[in-house]
């Protein structure tokens, strides 16, 4: 039968923690500072660890120096102190995830369910003793690879929040399924949210959702996203096109793990993994009132940066050899790259990261007549390189000192849109973005897309 060991100097706060774990069908012993859980450790070894972080004689994590706890007991850190930079530190030593005071029940019984429960294969190993390219549905031996599967490996199996970044079409929700294949919550839900997609008068309700006639069209009660995902992992991608206001409400629910639909004035507790993303730099976002500055504090516990192709190009020919094979096997006739076609592959600038090359080699595969995929069919679908796109007739900018940012951005894309004559899908290609992110832009500053056309030069005189 599993063991626990609660380690608390609040009497009363074991006391109920025993009792609930107990409820639970385990066996439980209570420690009130560091020396009675050692002593007690000594009489059973504890399957797992509720550990307060702060003990009368000294902090909880000194029990992380004996090796043996780590290696053959889940530790859940419990703490009522917010110390969130302590509590990761501890998770990086070893400990499955964390837990604030005062503890929900729900939370409490979402913990123990996950006792035991294997983590997937392949979690614990090394970077330096794998030699398969390959984490998850990630590809890539880079050394910039390697070091972003390297941190997924560390990170995937604590309960951590993680705030991923990279431009768009780098793979920043492989990155989340990644870590959420990876972890103990992998048999529970693993739900994507694009805050971009959704519209801004909507998205409280879908993702916290509503009660029955609590606005215009509620006409049945709505389970929202963080209650769909319980026990498993909630993504937010596109974090900083999240409306402000809804912004503060979910910081307290990662700061209480408890939320309230739209219309109740009852608290409901979740057990969800949070991870987040942004093709915006995090500070700038903040800096233009995109991202409150503390919830970036409270998102960006474990940062996990995925870089551009263009980076790492020495991936390029893998990546591009996985699309092909399993396109050849879904259209069941194979396909092959010469050296010369994975060559020029290779030395393409690829502004839109791997969700380009994937378009270019099936488009390189219909393209092909015979088994061998040649340079010129490459020619033929894939865009000209950077060096390649420049004219003579490129627009020139005026930028003074002390212009911020946020002008700047806004000049450079709308002369863009003014030398593609308002085609946002070539310019966005130029500008290195999705046409959903030119999009947002345009929302941003009052500019619908109809209205781009016939906005040709507008605050670009100087």
């Amino acid at each position: 039968m599993t063991h626990v060991l609660v380690v608390d100097d609040e009497r009363d706060a074991a006391e109920s923690m025993a009792m609930l774990v107990s409820d639970a069908g385990f066996t439980v012993s209570t420690a009130g500072n560091l020396r009675d859980a050692r002593r007690q450790m000594a009489l059973q070894k504890p399957d797992l660890v509720l550990l307060d972080l702060m003990l009368p004689d000294g902090n909880g994590m000194k029990l992380f120096e004996d090796a043996a706890l780590r290696e053959q007991t889940e530790v859940v850190l419990v703490t009522g102190h917010g110390d969130v930079e302590t509590s990761v530190q501890a998770l990086r030593l070893g400990a499955a995830d964390y837990l604030l005071k005062p503890v929900q029940l729900e939370q409490l019984r979402d913990v123990l369910s996950r006792v035991g429960r294997p983590v997937p294969a392949g979690t614990t190993r090394s970077r330096s003793t794998r030699s398969d390219p390959r984490v998850g549905r990630l590809l890539g031996h880079s050394p910039l690879m390697q070091r972003v599967q390297g941190q997924i490996e560390r990170v995937a199996p604590t309960g951590v929040t993680v705030l991923i970044t990279g431009e768009s079409g780098t793979g920043k929700e492989l990155v989340a399924t990644t870590l959420h294949d990876r972890s103990r919550r992998a048999a529970f839900p693993f739900l994507a949210v694009n805050c971009g997609a959704i519209s801004p008068n909507l998205m409280e309700s879908e993702i916290f959702g509503h009660e029955k006639g609590s606005f215009t069209g509620a006409d049945a009660q709505h389970i929202g996203f963080f209650e769909r995902a319980r026990g498993g992992t909630l993504f937010l991608d596109e974090i900083t096109e999240m409306p402000l206001e809804l912004q503060v409400k979910l910081l307290r629910v990662l700061e209480t793990g408890t939320f309230m639909r739209v219309g109740s004035s009852q608290q409901q507790t979740t057990d969800v993994r949070l991870i987040a993303a942004t093709n915006r730099d995090p500070m700038q976002a903040v800096q233009e009132g995109k991202l409150r500055e503390d919830l970036l504090y409270r998102l960006n516990v474990f940062p996990i940066h995925v870089p551009p192709l263009r980076e790492r190009a020495e991936d390029v020919p893998l990546i591009a050899t996985h699309f092909l094979d399993a396109i050849s096997r879904r259209e069941r006739r194979n396909k092959r790259f010469t050296p010369q076609a994975l060559q020029r592959l290779t030395e393409h600038d690829w502004p839109g990261n791997v969700r380009e090359l994937r378009n270019v080699v099936e488009r390189a595969y219909v393209m092909a007549p015979g088994g061998e995929i040649l340079d010129p069919c490459l020619q033929a679908q894939a865009p000209p390189t950077r060096v390649e796109r420049q004219e003579p007739d490129v627009p020139v900018l005026s930028v003074c000192v002390g212009d911020s940012w946020a002008d700047i951005e806004r000049q450079v894309v709308l002369a863009t849109l003014d030398y593609f004559d308002g085609h946002q899908q070539r310019a966005s290609y130029a500008l290195g973005v999705s046409v959903k992110t030119l999009y947002n832009r345009l929302r941003d500053w009052s500019m619908l897309p109809h209205a781009v056309n016939g906005a040709r030069g507008v605050g670009l005189t100087h």
